[in-house]
């Protein structure tokens, strides 16, 4: 499909099945190169990031475990401006590499204010991983190590990424129309 309608809203193919693919397996190479002979814990960020988080998981060959955190700053089309922690972290991460896997980041407000806690941990390492980076709204500092394409500040679903609760279930991202 060229064009779907998502609550009110319709919205265009901004990035199909096959580039997103594509472009994770590429992820994966470098993680599995980067980190080749060590053990990494995977935080993936929910909701928005389950899709990257398990295609991702497929391609990696190092020894890996993954849980997930569930972090909002989102309602309708914009930011609430706060961010909420709705699932927490259950995993020791003391003396452990650490990767997050995150959907999209624009802002950066909720990695910022998300780091902190995990950095009180003391990780041996703690790396970024993005699907998608608004470079252009990237207000809040957050050292991103791995971006799978930087994209306009266009309002997204598809995914894994919705628009009020509806359109994660797309092979595809698509991007609001104009």
């Amino acid at each position: 499909m060229s064009t779907i309608k998502v609550h009110d809203k319709t919205f265009t193919i901004y990035l199909s099945e096959t580039q997103l693919q594509n472009r994770i397996k590429e992820l994966a190479a470098l993680i599995n190169k980067d980190y080749e002979g060590r053990q990494v814990v995977f935080i993936a960020i929910l909701n928005g990031s389950f899709m990257f988080a398990a295609d991702i998981f497929k391609h990696l060959t190092i020894d890996s475990e993954i849980s997930f955190i569930k972090l909002a700053s989102y309602q309708g089309l914009n930011s609430t401006g706060s961010v909420t922690t709705a699932i927490g972290l259950d995993t020791d991460l003391h003396g452990k590499n650490v990767v997050i896997l995150e959907d999209i980041i624009d802002t950066g407000k909720t990695l910022h204010h998300f780091l902190p806690q995990l950095q009180h941990q003391q990780p041996a390492s703690l790396q970024i991983v993005t699907l998608l980076h608004k470079a252009e709204m990237t207000t809040y500092e957050v050292p991103i190590d791995y971006t799978g394409f930087v994209i306009p500040n266009k309002f997204v679903v598809g995914y894994g990424l919705d628009y009020d609760g509806l359109g994660r279930n797309y092979k595809e991202i698509y991007q609001l129309a104009d």
